[in-house]
Formats: structure tokens, sequence, C-alpha cells
């Protein structure tokens, strides 16, 4: 399993590394834009707080195959090599895809509408594909279904790329991906701090405090 968070913001990723789990941080153009600052800047600030051995999805802007590659490539010089590339599945995506994955560099297939170009990115060689749960639905499909579809198919095709689905409108729909064999998940920071979010954990915490306070004094605790 990796959990991963959807988000540029050096600050919130630090806040949000001392409570959750993370296995590292996804990007794109838009959500980089969203941070105001010199892309590779803002990339290269990411990559030194989570460290070398953490997956950073990172996403070329060229359009033409070779460009994508040689851009790829400048990424990586500056990010490490542990970075993942994320490309579009265009046409010259999928031939950028193919070239990059025969050379060791990991891929992430991104901006997916089908579950076709899920399969044809897994086996052009692509490490992940990234299905957008929410676009997919504002575009009159169910994300939800079509995340599914992809792993299955997969699972039946014995494919060893990963899904790594995004954009999520609440945590239940998290948790259903996990429990249908989904693995990767990257999400924004409000529907991370969701998945902490309960009224009857809070209230039965209350009841704890209260009922030792009660016996011991208020303030106590069983620390020594």
């Amino acid at each position: 399993m990796k959990l991963l968070i959807d988000y540029a913001g050096i600050e919130k990723i630090k806040e949000l590394y001392e409570y959750f789990p993370l296995d590292g941080v996804t990007t794109n153009p838009t959500i980089i834009a969203a941070a105001g600052r010199d892309p590779y800047e803002t990339l290269k600030e990411i990559r030194e707080f989570i460290g070398s051995d953490a997956d950073l999805h990172a996403q070329v802007i060229s359009l033409k195959a070779e460009d994508i590659v040689a851009e790829a490539y400048d990424m990586l010089a500056a990010l490490g090599a542990n970075t993942c590339i994320k490309i579009p599945v265009t046409r010259e995506g999928l031939k950028a895809i193919k070239i990059l994955a025969s050379e060791g560099v990991r891929v992430t297939a991104t901006a997916i509408y089908n579950p076709i170009q899920a399969t044809l990115a897994a086996h052009a060689g692509a490490a992940f594909v990234a299905p957008y749960v929410n676009g997919i639905d504002n575009v009159g499909m169910d994300g939800m279904k079509f995340a599914k579809t992809i792993q299955e198919t997969f699972d039946n095709q014995g494919l060893e790329c990963q899904v790594l689905a995004a954009s999520f409108k609440n945590t239940y729909q998290v948790q259903e991906l996990f429990a249908h064999g989904i693995t990767c998940i990257t999400a924004v920071p409000e529907v991370l701090e969701g998945m902490l979010k309960n009224d009857l954990t809070t209230a039965r915490v209350a009841r704890f405090t209260a009922d030792f306070e009660a016996l011991c004094g208020e303030g106590k605790t069983m620390k020594r």
C-alpha cells in the first residue's frame, strides 16, 4: 500500500508528514502553478524534504515524444532517479513511455479517460497509471467503476503496473478502492485530513478522559 499527498505547498506537506504514514508526493502542472513559485524550486524543495527514496511524481509539458524524453531526463537530473515522470497518454506520450520505460525510467501515465489508455500504457512499460476519479465523474462517467475496471484488467492480464488513483470527493471512495485491491492512492490535504475525522471517535475519547479524571483527578494521565 502507498499513500501519497497530491499537493505542492511545502508547509502543508511537512505538516501532514508529521501525522500520516505518507510515501511521497504527486504533482501536475496545475498543482505546481497553484504553488505560485518556480517549478524546479518547488519540486527540489519537496524532494529535499521527503528524501531520495520517496516517490515524487512530476509531469512533463512537452508534446512530442522526443521532446518528452529529453525533458524527462532534465527532470531526473534535477530531482533524482527515483522521480516518477508523469506523461499524458496521447499518441506521442505513449511513444515516449515506451522509450523511457525501455531505458529504466519509471513513468506514471496520466490524463487517462478510457480504460484502454491505461492498458496500453501498462503494456508500454508504465510503472503507474493515474486515473482521476472525480475528473472522470465530471465528464459523465463513473470514476470509481473506471478505476476498478483498470485494476481488474491488470490483475487478469498479470500486468505489474500499479493503479495510482487520484482526485477524490471523499474518504469513502479511498476506502472502497483500497478494498478493491488498488494499493496506491494520492489525495489532496482535505481528503487526507478527512480520513481521521470521526465524531464517534471524538466522543469516545472525551468519555475515556472524563471517566479517568473522575477517578484520578483533572488533568491526570497514566504518565508517572
